[in-house]
């Protein structure tokens, strides 16, 4: 396994290793020990969600606030997605600042998403299967999201707009700027 971190503290590109032979293909999709040695974090993953998904579709950019904020571990099993976080953490040097990566089903990528992130994904092809490992439960009051097209993260989602696909509660997402952001970690409350 391969670790390496992004230019946003805390959020880690893995890349599995990957035996081929004539049977197939083999590797670890997660190792606790060896992810904690390779980052330096501990973690307790408590929960795994996965989605099925056609192109276009847009999901996020969402967060889970205060207590229940959430680190995630994301892959793609079949298909291919733009996938993106967002710092939002007041008090790091990388507020506001985003990253993006493709992860597919070929390149077996996976991104570890530290709290106090919003993330996103595009989806590129249809019949995409995305699935992430959770740090804590999912608790619908204390969820939040940033529309993904505010123009302050100027994110290039690699779809044209008539494209994309959105939930009913993602089209009415707010803007980054229309958040305060407390001291405490990822506290966010809508003005």
């Amino acid at each position: 396994m391969t670790v390496t971190e992004t230019h946003l503290k805390g959020c880690f590109i893995i890349e599995p290793t990957i035996f081929d032979d004539g049977r197939g293909s083999f590797f670890e999709s997660f190792n606790l020990q060896k992810f904690e040695e390779k980052t330096g974090l501990k973690i307790n993953f408590v929960q795994d969600n996965q989605s099925l998904s056609q192109r276009g579709v847009l999901r996020g950019l969402h967060f889970q606030k205060g207590e229940f904020a959430q680190a995630k571990l994301v892959r793609v099993i079949q298909g291919k997605v733009l996938d993106v976080v967002v710092d939002i953490r007041k008090s790091s040097e990388t507020f506001g600042q985003s990253f993006s990566i493709e992860l597919s089903g070929e390149n077996n990528k996976q991104l570890f998403v530290p709290r106090g992130f919003a993330h996103g994904f595009a989806v590129l092809e249809d019949n995409t299967i995305f699935f992430y490992k959770c740090d804590n439960y999912y608790h619908k009051d204390s969820e939040g999201g940033i529309i993904y097209n505010d123009e302050s993260l100027n994110i290039d989602w690699k779809l044209k707009d008539e494209e994309i696909v959105l939930s009913e509660k993602d089209k009415f997402l707010k803007k980054l700027t229309s958040f305060e952001v407390k001291d405490t970690f990822n506290d966010l409350i809508c003005k």
